[in-house]
């Protein structure tokens, strides 16, 4: 079956932009000519292809003809890209491809954007998630391509061992001495207060499900990577902290604000995983290989 073009177009861009208005002013096109698009799309595909709610969101139908859609938008752009290699004209923003991709904050805050620097003539698109969940960002349709924590394979999609991000459960001297004289019990566990990163966020309970099964402590919720330190730094509670902190190493200098771990051998090893659509396109090659590259420097192995 021939699909339209611009029905895709705006199924794309619908689901990117989160609404048809929003749609229609990245189209360039009125709200009504996208709904037109999307109602031709679903008669000519049988099913509802977009829950119209805020955000929109695809269906199970609608995530098939969502990633037809993005591979046929990148394929395009690249035939695009070469056209106007061979143009004696300078290139313009037109010309750049654009790639989603869906990553964990800790990633992005760390090695990822140096690695998608090394990308000459792309855009991202660059969607947060967990680890664990960006995986689904990928199943759906929304991106292209995923690090993720995710070892079972996406369909329609190939996977790439990139290493492991080594988490340790910390907090500062000041903060121990008060919560943890005697260690990280689990009664103290339970009392203390746990700084979590958002409520998707697994890596404190993890330790907590290891160490004590039935502590429910208070909870900080701090969303944002640099933050989520510092609040830890500041002593409002103990979190997981990468051995490779954003604000500057866990070595504790023996004052009351420095960094110590709640148990020395404690780790959380998390081992992340490129998963990428199975699709012959040198754009998304070159971005994999340039992420590939980095984690072979920043990671540990897997």
């Amino acid at each position: 079956m021939r699909w339209d073009s611009r029905q895709l177009e705006a199924l794309a861009a619908v689901v990117a932009e989160g609404s048809f208005d929003a749609a229609a002013r990245a189209l360039h096109v009125t709200p009504s000519a996208v709904s037109q698009r999307i109602r031709a799309l679903e008669n000519a595909a049988g099913s509802v292809l977009v829950r119209r709610a805020r955000p929109v969101v695809a269906t199970a139908s609608g995530q098939a003809l969502l990633r037809l859609a993005r591979q046929t938008e990148l394929l395009g752009a690249e035939v695009a890209a070469e056209l106007g290699a061979d143009d004696e004209t300078p290139v313009h923003d037109g010309a750049f491809v654009t790639v989603p991709l869906a990553v964990s904050a800790d990633s992005l805050a760390t090695w990822v954007l140096p690695a998608l620097a090394q990308v000459d003539g792309v855009t991202f698109d660059l969607h947060r998630a967990d680890d664990s969940r960006t995986a689904d960002l990928l199943r759906e349709g929304v991106v292209m391509a995923a690090v993720t924590s995710q070892t079972a394979q996406v369909q329609g999609c190939r996977s790439t061992p990139l290493g492991v991000m080594r988490y340790r459960p910390a907090c500062t001297r000041a903060f121990a001495r008060r919560w943890f004289p005697h260690g990280p019990t689990p009664e103290a566990l339970d009392a203390a207060p746990v700084v979590v990163f958002d409520r998707t966020d697994d890596l404190q309970d993890t330790y907590l499900r290891a160490t004590a099964p039935s502590a429910r402590p208070p909870r900080h919720h701090v969303p944002s990577t640099v933050e989520y330190e510092e609040t830890i730094r500041l002593g409002l509670g103990w979190g997981m902290l990468l051995d490779r902190p954003v604000l500057g190493g866990l070595p504790d200098d023996g004052s009351d604000g420095g960094i110590t771990p709640l148990e020395p051998d404690a780790v959380l090893d998390i081992t992340l995983h490129l998963q990428q659509w199975k699709l012959r396109s040198t754009v998304l090659d070159r971005v994999t290989a340039a992420l590939r590259k980095e984690a072979t420097r920043e990671l540990l192995p897997a």
